[in-house]
């Protein structure tokens, strides 16, 4: 069974990033960017600023436990002839205009390969990733650990997940955040990188089978259960790791975001997974088909609580045993 109103709050309650914390992320990165702006030194390379990652696809979701929230953002730079010969020097002025703020700079914040992170005390950090349109209209961040330009196209990407998302009937985006919370807070396909996972979902999602059925991605846990085998049966069919072409038409691939060991891991568990969804989705019985999502998902997907109820979730189903195989004991 479906259990779309289930789905629905436990996105809400369990899954989702609050409104709160994201409204903090927006104040936290309008901050930074003014700050940055207003930088003697730094500011006049500086033309504007965009989410990046999962905070711009709003896939993001809430951290394992006491783990720190994030966002990361593009800070548009003009390209300054005088650090050409060394693309780090643009994290390098970042990160010492940082460190000469006032406030940031008793903020924990250090720099990494394609960013300066800036960490908060309430368990939230920042990243800010240097974006350069250069003259021959390549668009490219930077990577400091080779010290090096590498292509990129935000805008790309968006419009592809927005184009995704829509052919999935806004449920993509959803899909997504349910299995990185599956491999965050389930500790399943641990090491695969949150670009690989969405992009290989979001590749799946087509408007073939809807000509067929239109409601294949017409709830949550429709669009789950059919992304996810769909999926599963590319995956079944490469034993070797595949090469992953970033979808904004970028010119690169994430192949060197994961090995053939990471692969084979995440291949098995998505196969796994397909299973357990296949069975909770075609079980009748409401009460055992609950216990099935909940062996995928975990004792906190429940009913949703009427309004006026001082608890979060509503009480379980009576109980029903289930086995492995799915059969009530």
């Amino acid at each position: 069974m479906q259990h779309v109103s289930y789905f629905d709050a436990f996105l809400k309650d369990v899954v989702n990033l609050s409104q709160g914390k994201l409204d903090r992320l927006d104040r936290g990165v309008a901050a930074i960017y003014e700050a940055l702006r207003g930088d003697a030194e730094l500011g006049c390379h500086i033309l504007g600023k965009s989410p990046q990652g999962s905070w711009a696809q709003r896939t993001i979701i809430n951290p394992v436990g006491g783990k720190e929230f994030d966002a990361d953002f593009m800070l548009e730079m003009r390209e300054n002839p005088a650090w050409a010969q060394s693309p780090k020097l643009y994290i390098e002025n970042v990160y010492a205009a940082i460190h000469r703020h006032g406030t940031y700079k008793k903020m924990p914040h250090t720099r990494k390969c394609r960013c300066v992170q800036l960490s908060y005390a309430d368990q939230m950090h920042v990243d800010i990733v240097p974006y350069v349109r250069l003259a021959s209209g390549r668009e490219v961040i930077v990577n400091r650990d080779e010290d090096r330009w590498e292509d990129t196209n935000p805008v790309g990407f968006t419009a592809w997940m927005r184009a995704k998302d829509e052919i999935a009937d806004s449920n993509l985006r959803k899909v997504i955040r349910l299995m990185k919370y599956l491999r965050d807070h389930k500790g399943s396909f641990t090491g695969t990188r949150s670009i690989i996972l969405t992009t290989l979902l979001g590749e799946r999602v087509s408007e073939v089978p809807k000509l067929a059925d239109p409601g294949y991605y017409g709830n949550v846990p429709s669009a789950l259960l059919h992304i996810v085998s769909d999926l599963d049966h590319w995956l079944q069919q490469r034993p070797y790791k595949p090469s992953i072409p970033d979808p904004s038409g970028s010119g690169v691939t994430f192949d060197h975001r994961w090995d053939q060991t990471t692969y084979a891991y995440f291949r098995a568990r998505i196969n796994a997974h397909a299973a357990q969804i296949k069975l909770a989705y075609e079980e009748t019985d409401p009460a055992r088909s609950v216990r099935l999502w909940q062996e995928v998902l975990g004792d906190r997907f429940q009913a949703p609580v009427a309004s006026g109820r001082s608890k979060f979730f509503a009480p379980a189903p009576a109980p029903t045993t289930v086995t492995r195989t799915g059969r009530a004991g």
